[in-house]
């Protein structure tokens, strides 16, 4: 406590006081360090190639790629990213994880001559995002899921690899649900193939908005010339 004006303050009182103050800061220090658990997560993420996600990486991948295309997991590998993808750890939602070949697309030699700059080999990519792409994929593969969105885990020098979150509409949990059943309404069918998944939108240049994104809005080909 403060003394009152003209009171004295003996050597041990100052001391107690001294501690007090210290050990306020450290409780005040602890408090804006503690992190949660998805804090944590995120961080570990931002830079896959460095610190204990490097290694374990490098050992994932080379057991994914002995496995199928699309495989069932139990658990999302990033736990925060599903979250705020809109993913939660109840009956109806399931986790795929897809892998795609990465690269540009393969186009046959044209028998006819031709300049080699007008053979069009090279330099030919597809308008969709690879992601994108995966999620269409794994829609046709499970066609009683719908997809709800997918996120990157790892890639090598020949695939990407993205786990998918797949809702199932006729689960009753999913239906009873207010803040998930509006997927379950027909609007809702070929969500991954409309692109209306966040890859999808963003293939479909709906991430920006006023000056240059005038022609992105309905649809790029709504709006073709």
């Amino acid at each position: 406590m403060c003394p009152f004006k003209g009171e004295s303050i003996s050597s041990e009182e100052s001391d107690k006081m001294a501690e007090e103050e210290f050990t306020l800061e450290d409780e005040e220090d602890e408090i804006e360090n503690k992190q949660s658990m998805y804090k944590y997560i995120e961080d570990a993420w931002k830079d896959p190639d460095e610190g204990y996600l490097k290694k374990l990486n490098w050992e994932r991948i080379q057991r994914w790629r002995r496995e199928d295309n699309f495989t069932r997991v139990e658990r999302p590998t990033r736990l925060d990213k599903a979250r705020k993808l809109g993913y939660k750890a109840k009956q109806g939602y399931v986790v795929v994880r897809s892998r795609i070949r990465r690269g540009g697309l393969q186009k046959r030699r044209p028998k006819g001559g031709r300049k080699p700059k007008k053979l069009g080999l090279k330099k030919i990519t597809p308008r969709k995002n690879l992601q994108r792409i995966a999620e269409e994929r794994t829609s046709k593969k499970y066609p009683n899921l719908r997809v709800l969105n997918s996120y990157w885990i790892g890639q090598d020098g020949r695939h990407k690899y993205f786990e998918v979150i797949l809702v199932d509409p006729n689960h009753p949990v999913i239906k009873n649900d207010e803040k998930i059943n509006w997927i379950c309404d027909d609007s809702q069918k070929g969500r991954a193939f409309r692109g209306l998944t966040s890859a999808g939108k963003k293939s479909r240049g709906l991430r920006k908005k006023g000056k240059g994104a005038e022609r992105s809005r309905p649809s790029k080909t709504k709006t073709e010339r």
